[in-house]
């Protein structure tokens, strides 16, 4: 197999690679993976800290949806491409410290946008978000692939993907709850005291979070540690990450409006239905871990998943269901995309050449902030004509097409 034998020479010439994580204790792997799963929910948390309060920044700073939409193309254009950039310094000086500056950006963010007075406030708040989630996934899968012991990793893969849609799923209760009682402002303060807490406890518990750096070969250049980038599944990886991220995208920015449009429901009932379609994800990615621990061929779990909730997306955009059963299938969209999580990154590690794993993980997961800050601005526009509908077919027809990119993976992994 081609990718085999290259994966194998980049590896003897540049690396000298970690050492698989040796068998340990269920207890340790188990601190491990929870705290990994703590800084993963921190991360998706903060994708939701401007979006939620779209509604709001419309009425206060008399925004049009295209100008949110914008907010969220410089919070993911500074992500993806920090990420990106992350996965190489993770390689270099480990997971830990990347991981605590992240924390702190987030947290200053939150303090930001709790005094922001205008458009251009919100800009610097969402450069500064992007910059903070910029090195969690390259951080977090350094972490989990040199730490966990190879029988539980598919699980841990499974719990890291809990976690995230975690984050989601508690971030419009928080944020949304909070505003109400208090008002947006302190929404943020309290964000930003609750990143303390997180960095607080990932400090008490640093030792489980280091990592070994890959010690670089006396002849390495920089060409080799670019090497990587050559392989043809590295690309379909991060072309599957950008197609599906498109529709989460469209979700989490505008599920909110679209369903206040089209059927006339409250924001709070609105919002509870993300919270739903994110929950149902955490669910759907729980089963997905015993999925993955027992399939091999991960990529058709994944194009099986994202196939079924492109359909369960464009039943959502007809209408048919009524207002009750919108929401319902809508939820159900989560359930279906959170099962194929685990198998999805079980797909990327098979594509990830030893030595190599901050970096390959950086680019890949760059796509998924490349979709995130397309799809905004892309839709935006159609939220503004007031194609709602439009907007939800839209994001169903990127996700089908993800099926293609993920077969794609399998096939250049697979001999």
């Amino acid at each position: 197999m081609q990718f085999v034998h290259y994966d194998r020479r980049m590896t003897s010439a540049t690396f000298a690679s970690p050492e698989p994580a040796p068998a340990v204790s269920l207890k340790q792997d188990a601190g491990i993976i929870t705290l990994v799963g703590l800084a993963h929910a921190s991360s998706h948390f903060s994708h939701l800290l401007l979006p939620l309060m779209f509604p709001v920044f419309l009425k206060e700073f008399g925004l049009s949806y295209s100008e949110l939409g914008l907010l969220m193309t410089v919070f993911f254009t500074v992500s993806g491409s920090g990420q990106a950039l992350a996965g190489f310094v993770v390689d270099r000086i480990g997971a830990r410290p990347l991981l605590f500056s992240s924390i702190s950006m987030l947290l200053a963010a939150c303090v930001a946008a709790s005094v922001a007075t205008g458009y251009l406030g919100l800009m610097g708040v969402a450069a500064l978000l992007g910059l903070g989630n910029a090195a969690f996934h390259p951080v977090d899968f350094t972490i989990l692939n040199q730490r966990i012991s190879a029988p539980r990793l598919g699980y841990a893969f499974s719990a890291h993907g809990l976690t995230g849609n975690l984050g989601w799923a508690v971030a419009p209760v928080f944020l949304v709850g909070i505003s109400s009682l208090a008002g947006w402002r302190w929404a943020y303060v309290a964000a930003a005291v609750l990143y303390a807490l997180v960095a607080l406890l990932l400090l008490l518990h640093r030792d489980k979070l280091l990592t070994k750096v890959a010690l670089r070969h006396p002849q390495a250049t920089p060409g080799n540690d670019l090497a990587f980038m050559k392989l043809p599944v590295v690309w379909w990886c991060f072309s599957f990450f950008l197609l599906s991220t498109m529709t989460l995208a469209v979700v989490q920015s505008f599920a909110v409006p679209i369903l206040k449009a089209l059927h006339g429901v409250s924001l709070e009932t609105a919002t509870l239905t993300l919270t739903a379609y994110m929950l149902c994800g955490a669910a759907g990615v729980l089963v997905g871990g015993f999925i993955a621990a027992r399939t091999r061929h991960s990529e058709r779990v994944v194009a099986a998943c994202m196939g079924m909730g492109a359909l369960f997306l464009a039943l959502c955009a007809t209408g048919v269901f009524g207002v009750t059963g919108t929401m319902v299938v809508l939820a159900a969209t989560g359930f279906a995309i959170g099962i194929g999580g685990p198998s999805r990154d079980m797909m990327i590690k098979k594509a990830t050449p030893k030595g190599a794993t901050g970096r390959v993980y950086g680019l890949v997961y760059s796509g998924l902030d490349v979709g995130f800050a397309l799809a905004p601005v892309l839709f935006g526009v159609f939220m503004d004509r007031g194609w709602y509908a439009a907007v939800l077919l839209g994001a169903a027809m990127a996700l089908a097409i993800s099926v293609f990119a993920a077969l794609g993976v399998g096939r250049r992994t697979t001999a």
